[in-house]
């Protein structure tokens, strides 16, 4: 299980004292510049392939060790490097029974001066064992994917009341399957012009443009595709612990190929941090994504509905869970039907910390796919036990 872990590391992160450059790192790596830390689980999981039928389960024990750099170079630079590799090694996979996965992540965090910043980060995974498996494939199909996304982000104030931030976004997907490398690999590039206005002093009016390019690698004339965002919204922070953000807007979509598009877009958000180590965050969004079958639909209409909770049961002990209900709407090329797809993802954990080196963690993941075509459906469960030690 790794949706509510995740979540629980997120809520560890806090802001480093006495740093010039904000750069929240996990607890377990405050305070040093080196950290060394190892983390092993045991999983099962009942659909390793992702499969619609026949599926295959299989026990799942990693191995994980992680190398992380955290300090400022300077009283205005802040740099934060991390290497992880992942061995994992499934009893029941037919094939390769051990598979070896690893992420590095580079980050450059500036202050030009209280208001004027900029943000560069890199971050590279080789993935043998997908978290998010995709609908529709084959099964035993090797899933295996190269991902690495560049982002960089500029801050600043203009006036008093005014803020200006431009933002671009790289993402370049490579699958090791030959055939899902023929549909699927591709480079996705996204840039945004942002500007807020300070209402009151707990609300800012924010305007925004944002350009997404998506370059496929291979017969791109027939699946390429750009879109212009216009979006509005306003960040509110209702009370120390209560914030609130929306975007509302229209995307523009043009396609290579197949018909443009005109949809609008959401973005709803709202946290409350209602105690130490505590939060209750839940959102929505609306938007036109990406599918794993481009030969039969161009894309995905996604309503994203999602709850996040983390709370302290006691000092030494954290519960954490998360919920995504996604209904959409597959669309299909010229010839092909339209497809209504459900997706329900639920994860959650317990997680126990005797120490700041120590986590202990028991979890539970699944994953649901309902699908008009028959072939995208899915059911997953993983359950396991992991505990992590930081040097």
């Amino acid at each position: 299980m790794r949706i509510a872990h995740i979540l629980l590391i997120c809520g560890l992160l806090l802001p480093v004292a006495a740093r010039a450059v904000y750069a929240p790192i996990p607890e377990q790596e405050q305070g040093k510049a080196w950290t060394v830390s190892l983390r092993a689980s045991a999983v099962h999981d009942s659909n390793i392939f992702g499969g619609p039928s026949d599926e295959i389960s299989s026990y799942v024990y990693s191995a994980s060790p992680k190398v992380a750099f955290n300090s400022s170079v300077t009283d205005q630079t802040f740099v934060t490097a991390s290497y992880q590799p992942t061995v994992d090694h499934f009893t029941d996979r037919p094939g390769t029974k051990d598979l070896f996965s690893h992420e590095v992540l580079g980050r450059v965090a500036h202050a030009f001066s209280q208001t004027t910043t900029i943000d560069l980060i890199d971050f590279f995974q080789a993935t043998k064992n997908p978290e998010s498996l995709l609908a529709g494939i084959p099964l035993n199909t090797d899933q295996s994917f190269k991902r690495n996304q560049a982002d960089a982000r500029f801050a600043t104030n203009v006036t008093e009341k005014i803020a200006a931030s431009v933002k671009a976004r790289t993402t370049l997907y490579r699958f090791d399957n030959a055939t899902l490398g023929r549909s699927l690999d591709r480079t996705e590039n996204l840039y945004g012009l942002a500007g807020s206005y300070d209402v009151l002093p707990e609300a800012k009016a924010v305007g925004e443009y944002r350009r997404q390019e998506v370059a496929y690698r291979v017969a791109g004339g027939n699946k390429d595709k750009t879109s212009d965002y216009f979006l509005g919204g306003l960040d509110y922070k209702a009370a120390e612990k209560l914030t609130a953000s929306a975007r509302l807007g229209v995307e523009f979509r043009h396609r290579d190929g197949e018909r443009s598009q005109t949809a609008p877009t959401a973005e709803l958000t709202l946290k409350y941090d209602y105690a130490q180590q505590s939060y209750l965050a839940a959102g929505y969004s609306y938007a036109v994504e990406e599918n794993s079958n481009i030969a039969v639909y161009t894309d995905t209409k996604v309503n994203r509905f999602f709850v996040n909770v983390q709370h302290a049961l006691t000092p030494l002990i954290v519960a954490s869970g998360s919920l995504n209900y996604e209904p959409s709407l597959l669309q299909g090329r010229r010839g092909q039907r339209n497809a209504d797809e459900t997706t329900v993802r639920f994860g959650a954990a317990l997680s126990y910390l005797p120490t700041k080196n120590w986590t202990l963690s028991a979890s539970y993941d699944y994953d649901r796919v309902r699908s008009d075509d028959a072939g995208r459906e899915m059911l997953r469960n993983r359950a396991g036990l992991s505990a992590a030690y930081a040097f």
